[in-house]
C-alpha cells in the first residue's frame, strides 16, 4: 500500500494535470449534511417531567444506537471529502500562481462568515430568555445543545488552513505523511488510557481529521482509484475487522459517536473503510448527480451548506420550545422519548423540524455567500449588467471594515478558531459571546486581500469565481 501511495503522488505530479469539479463529491457532502440533519433531529427529546420541561438526548437509552452509529457516523467520509476539495482547490489555485495566503484567506472568509450571526442572534436570544425568567437549567441545556456543532466549524477551520503545507508533504512522502499522524492517533490515545486523563485525548482533535484529510488527498489525486476493486474490499473488510476488535475487546466503546468526543483510532479505521467503499460508488454517484433534478438539490446544499449545519440545532430548540410552550398553554401531549407514541410522531416532527431549518437557512444564508467587490481598474472589470463606471456604491461595513488594521492570515486563522471555540466550550452568555465575536472579527480581517491594481485585480477575481468573457467579468455560476 505504501508503495502504491507513493506512485500515486509521483504520477500526479508527474503529470500536473490541473484537477476539475467532481459531483460525486459534492453529492456526498449533500449526503453527510442530510445524515447530520436526520441524526441530530431524532436526538431532539423534549417533553415535561415532574421537575418541569426537559430536553434531553432521546437515543441516548436506545439499545440500537450503537449498531447504528456505524452507519450514521460520517465525520470521517466529512474530512476525506475536506481533503479532497481542499486539494482540488489548491491545485487550481497554484496553477494559476495563486500563493497560500490567499488560499487560506478564502477558506477563513467562507467558514468564518456563516458563525458570525450564529453567535449575535442565539447570545441575545438567551440572554432575553434568562431576562425573561426561563429556568437557567433550560437556558444551559439549550446553550450547549446549540454550541455542539461548532467542534466541527473550528477544527475544519484549522485543517483547511493548513492544505497547502499538507499538500506539500503528501507530494514529498504521503505514506510517511499518514503514518505519522496515525502514529500520533495511537500514542494519544495509549497515553489517555494509561494516565486516565481524558483531556489529552482532545489532542487527536488535530491528529485523527489531518489523518482523514490525508486520506482524502489519496481519493484526489487518484492513488485509491488505481487500486484493484478487491484491493479495496479488503482495505475495507480489514480496517472494520480492525475496529470490531478494538471495539468488542480492547479499551473502545462500540458506539461511534462516543469516539468522537475525543476523537480515537476507531474513526480513523471507520475512515479507511469508509474511503474504500465510497471510491466504489463514486462513478455511479457522479452519474446520478449529474442529472437535473439531483443536480439542483446538489447544489442548494453546496450554497447554503454551512448554514444549515449550524442554524439546524437552533431551529430544533426553537421547535421544542414551541412545543413546550403549546403544552402549558392548551395541553399538547409532548410523549416520553422512546416510547411507541414518540417513534409515531417522529415524521411530523422531522417535517416541523426541516420547515424551521429552512427558514433559518433563508434568512440567513446570505452570510455564507462571499461577497465581491469590484475591482480598482477600468470599467470592464464589473459584472455584466452593472451600471456605468463609479455608479456602485461601496456597503459601509465594507468602508469601516477597510479603515481597520489588516491582520495577518497567520494570526487570524488562530483567531477563528478560537473565536468558534470560545462558544462551544464557554457558551454564549453575553461575556463569551462578545469575545467570540470579537475574535470572529479579528479573523475576518485577516481573510480580506491586500490591495490590487489591474492585473493583479483582474487574476484575483478569476480565481475567487469569475469569468472573462467578451471583455467583461460574469459569475461563472452564470455561464
Amino acid at each position: 500500500m505504501h508503495a502504491t501511495i507513493e506512485a500515486g503522488a509521483a504520477g500526479r505530479t508527474a503529470t500536473g494535470a490541473t484537477p476539475t469539479r467532481d459531483r460525486a463529491i459534492d453529492a456526498a457532502r449533500a449526503g453527510c449534511l442530510a445524515v447530520v440533519f436526520l441524526l441530530h433531529a431524532m436526538m431532539v427529546g423534549v417533553s415535561v417531567g415532574p421537575g418541569g420541561p426537559v430536553l434531553e438526548n432521546a437515543l441516548e437509552g436506545w439499545d440500537f444506537l450503537a449498531p447504528a452509529t456505524w452507519v450514521v457516523q460520517i465525520m470521517p467520509l466529512f474530512f476525506l471529502i475536506g481533503g479532497f476539495s481542499g486539494w482540488t482547490a489548491w491545485q487550481r489555485r497554484r496553477a494559476r500562481g495563486i500563493g497560500p495566503a490567499s488560499f487560506v484567506r478564502d477558506r477563513i472568509t467562507r467558514l468564518v462568515r456563516p458563525a458570525v450571526p450564529l453567535v449575535a442572534v442565539v447570545g441575545l436570544a438567551l440572554a432575553a430568555l434568562a431576562a425573561a425568567g426561563v429556568p437557567a437549567e433550560i437556558v444551559q441545556t439549550a446553550s450547549f445543545r446549540i454550541g455542539q456543532p461548532l467542534w466541527f466549524l473550528a477544527v475544519y477551520l484549522g485543517a483547511s488552513a493548513l492544505v497547502p503545507l499538507m499538500v506539500r508533504l503528501h507530494e514529498w512522502r504521503p505514506g510517511v505523511t499518514i503514518g505519522a499522524l496515525v502514529a500520533a492517533v495511537v500514542a494519544v490515545d495509549a497515553l489517555r488510557f494509561a494516565t486516565g486523563v481524558e483531556a489529552l485525548g482532545f489532542l487527536n482533535l488535530a491528529f485523527v481529521w489531518l489523518a482523514m484529510q490525508q486520506l482524502g488527498f489519496l481519493l484526489a489525486d487518484g492513488t485509491v482509484d488505481r487500486m484493484p476493486v478487491a484491493a479495496r474490499l479488503r482495505l475495507a473488510a480489514c480496517a472494520l475487522g480492525g475496529l470490531l476488535a478494538i471495539t468488542l475487546s480492547g479499551p473502545y466503546t462500540p458506539d461511534l459517536l462516543q469516539n468522537l468526543n475525543p476523537p480515537t483510532i476507531c474513526l480513523v479505521l471507520l475512515g479507511t473503510a469508509q474511503l474504500a467503499l465510497f471510491s466504489l460508488v463514486r462513478r455511479p454517484l457522479g452519474r446520478w448527480a449529474e442529472r437535473r433534478g439531483p443536480a439542483r438539490a446538489v447544489a442548494s446544499f453546496g450554497e447554503w451548506g454551512m448554514t444549515m449545519y449550524l442554524w439546524h440545532l437552533p431551529a430544533f430548540v426553537l421547535l421544542a420550545a414551541g412545543l413546550l410552550a403549546a403544552n402549558a398553554s392548551f395541553g399538547l401531549a409532548l410523549p416520553e422519548p422512546l416510547s411507541a407514541e414518540w417513534w409515531a410522531s417522529r415524521p411530523l416532527w422531522l417535517v416541523g423540524a426541516a420547515a424551521v431549518t429552512a427558514l433559518a437557512v433563508r434568512a440567513f444564508a446570505r452570510w455564507e455567500r462571499v461577497p465581491r467587490r469590484p475591482a480598482p481598474g477600468s470599467g470592464n472589470d464589473r459584472p455584466a449588467g452593472a451600471g456605468p463606471a463609479g455608479s456602485e456604491r461601496m456597503p459601509l461595513l465594507t468602508a469601516l471594515a477597510d479603515a481597520l488594521p489588516r491582520v495577518p492570515a497567520w494570526l487570524a486563522v488562530p483567531a477563528g478558531v478560537l473565536g468558534v471555540g470560545t462558544a462551544l466550550v464557554v457558551g454564549f452568555a453575553p461575556a463569551p459571546a462578545l469575545v467570540s465575536l470579537a475574535l470572529l472579527g479579528v479573523a475576518l480581517l485577516g481573510a480580506r486581500a491586500p490591495r490590487m491594481h489591474g492585473r493583479a485585480a483582474l487574476a484575483a477575481r478569476v480565481d475567487a469565481g469569475m469569468s472573462v468573457v467578451g471583455g467583461k467579468l460574469i459569475p461563472q455560476h452564470q455561464m
